[in-house]
């Protein structure tokens, strides 16, 4: 009788142990992509942003705020200076917005004051204000002298 036991004993033992796992399991993304891709946001439209010679490619956000924005592209706008880093312009129809509070503000981004005031920073530093993000200039060197410490027109497109 132990030797029954015994043998079922190790029956059930390796039954069980089978069937539970502390794997995870294994989910392909799809169309080839690696995991790592398809956990990273994508941001893969860009605009041409033109100031007087300079032209500067901006990579845009994925947000309502970005489709409303470039849904009125191509744009000329006259950009008024504003505390020596930030060119910005009131636009004629308001955005929808998703606001957050970046802390620091990097030369070249795109962002949205309130519902309708398009802002290009164009240096970097800390501000308490809250933006939504539109896009960010891919490199920015060469802004600051682009836009000078005047008013300045500028193309969106």
């Amino acid at each position: 009788m132990k030797p029954f036991i015994i043998a079922l004993t190790l029956y059930l033992f390796v039954n069980i142990s089978s069937c539970s796992t502390n794997d995870a399991p294994i989910v392909e993304p799809p169309n080839g992509e690696t995991a790592e891709d398809s956990n990273t946001p994508t941001m893969n439209e860009q605009i041409r942003i033109i100031i007087g010679n300079a032209s500067f490619t901006a990579t845009l956000e994925d947000n309502a705020t970005t489709k409303a924005f470039k849904a009125s592209l191509p744009i000329t706008v006259n950009m008024t200076e504003q505390a020596g880093n930030e060119k910005f312009y009131y636009l004629p129809t308001a955005l929808p917005t998703s606001t957050v509070t970046p802390g620091t503000i990097f030369a070249g981004d795109l962002m949205l004051w309130g519902n309708s005031c398009l802002v290009l920073f164009y240096e970097t530093f800390s501000s308490p204000y809250s933006y939504t993000r539109i896009g960010k200039i891919d490199k920015p060197s060469g802004l600051s002298a682009a836009v000078g410490d005047r008013n300045i027109t500028v193309t969106f497109e």
